[in-house]
């Protein structure tokens, strides 16, 4: 029997990556309470609630490779996860206009049929559009950035208001998939196992 691919995450974003390069998946949040954890290194902070998220999920699964992720943006040495509310995400992003922003977002791989892990963290440089205050509370309104580290979609209306990325474009939707493609050859698999 092939071992399970499980998403220890209910993002939609996340599902939506490995869908498109053929990763078949089952979906297992870890409904994990993020408050619990309070590191101030943005690398550290990540990777754990990554690895929290996955081992949680694993306990439900004897063979199976589960995936926990975490994704947080960075911005002049502040750290930005969910805004939780309209007024949070208009402030954000009137600290954010212009300037450039790193998006860090933590892998935590479990083999339960081996007892093995790795934990891993990609970071993408994002610069952000200098936009005005009417343009913010237009995207604010559609709720888009309600449910997003860093109070943006890459892939919905926020790709508008980003000039540019350096780095791994899938790492800022919430899974950088050659990361993944390195953890899993590292766990003695490959990509196309999961097809």
């Amino acid at each position: 029997m092939m071992t399970q691919f499980v998403l220890a995450s209910a993002s939609p974003a996340r599902l939506k990556l490995l869908e498109m390069v053929g990763i078949k998946t089952i979906v297992c949040s870890s409904n994990y309470d993020e408050s619990q954890i309070n590191l101030s290194t943005t690398v550290d902070l990540v990777n754990t609630l990554a690895w929290k998220k996955a081992e949680i999920v694993a306990e439900n699964f004897s063979d199976a490779l589960v995936l926990g992720c975490d994704s947080v943006l960075e911005v002049d040495g502040e750290i930005y996860g969910k805004p939780n509310n309209p007024e949070n995400a208009m402030k954000r992003w009137q600290k954010m206009r212009g300037k450039v922003g790193k998006l860090y977002t933590g892998h935590a791989l479990i083999d339960t049929g081996k007892d093995q892990k790795i934990i891993r963290c990609g970071i993408t440089e994002v610069f952000f559009a200098n936009i005005d205050d009417s343009s913010i509370e237009s995207y604010v309104s559609t709720g888009e950035p309600l449910k997003c580290a860093g109070s943006f979609a890459l892939e919905g209306k926020g790709g508008l208001f980003v000039e540019k990325i350096v780095g791994c474009h899938s790492n800022v939707i919430g899974l950088s998939l050659p990361l993944l493609r390195i953890m899993l050859e590292d766990l003695n698999y490959k990509v196309t196992d999961f097809w």
